[in-house]
């Protein structure tokens, strides 16, 4: 552990260098992605401006919902989209023999490698409306509520890799992976827009359970707001760890049906 910590160290270091030699990727990336959060706010008010409450939700907690999920997404591109996004043409073309031959994890480097620093800004714009949902709902925010609640967000953060990593694995068995993308972008975009507590039987299971995007945002916003009963943090958690240990073992059983470029 110490010693992947010290390469991700050294993986964001490097990252650094190359930042500040080239300045306007950072402010391009700063400025594309605060634009595109701006939109999605305006599309929210569009669709929801014009009602008092979204279920049994009002319009704090949709706040929270948005803020939550605008959170979780801009966690992920700071650190592991960019690497991890890159993983299925480095095993079309080959690529990956590069990492495979290395003394290191090779999923390790493709996820820390290319830390994106110009979607940081994200973060705090996501921050500020949470804090307008908070304020909005009355919620007294005590330490151990904030903790917890950040907690939950890293959590649901890790469930969203742990998805892109299974996505992107699958490219080990398939030889045209074009509809992937599209297909994860629109479920991504459904549940985005749309809080798990809408979702009602079969609809409730795949979201929940089998491509499980619908709980990312849904569950610390019902945890920050004290609606998220005891059964539901259980299932939350058990989704969570069920979730990395099989993208892990997807991951390894991946790599041992890698079609080398040497080979």
């Amino acid at each position: 552990m110490k010693r992947n910590l010290k390469f991700i160290g050294l993986l964001i270091k490097m990252k650094l260098a190359r930042t500040m030699a080239f300045r306007a990727s950072f402010f391009g990336a700063f400025i594309a992605d605060g634009s595109l959060f701006v939109v999605q706010l305006l599309t929210f008010a569009v669709i929801f401006g014009q009602v008092d409450s979204i279920g049994d939700w009002g319009w704090g907690q949709m706040l929270i919902f948005i803020g939550t999920f605008s959170m979780i997404n801009g966690l992920n591109m700071v650190v592991t989209f960019f690497g991890v996004l890159e993983i299925p043409q480095k095993i079309k073309d080959g690529g990956l023999d590069h990492y495979i031959t290395k003394p290191v994890n090779p999923l390790l480097r493709l996820s820390f490698e290319e830390i994106n620093l110009g979607s940081a800004p994200l973060l705090l714009l996501s921050g500020g409306i949470i804090a307008w949902g908070v304020s909005i709902e009355g919620i007294h925010m005590t330490f151990p509520l904030m903790l917890s609640y950040a907690g939950m967000v890293l959590l649901m953060t890790l469930l969203w890799y742990d998805l892109e990593v299974i996505w992107r694995t699958i490219p080990f068995f398939v030889i045209s992976t074009k509809a992937l993308p599209r297909l994860e972008g629109d479920i991504f975009e459904i549940n985005f827009r749309i809080p798990g507590v809408l979702y009602k039987g079969v609809v409730k299971a795949v979201f929940y359970f089998i491509l499980p995007y619908g709980i990312m945002s849904t569950i610390p916003t019902q945890l920050l707001t004290n609606t998220l009963s005891v059964w539901g943090l259980i299932q939350a958690l058990c989704v969570v760890v069920v979730f990395t240990a099989f993208a892990l073992w997807f991951w390894r059983f991946g790599l041992r049906h890698y079609k080398s470029a040497s080979s």
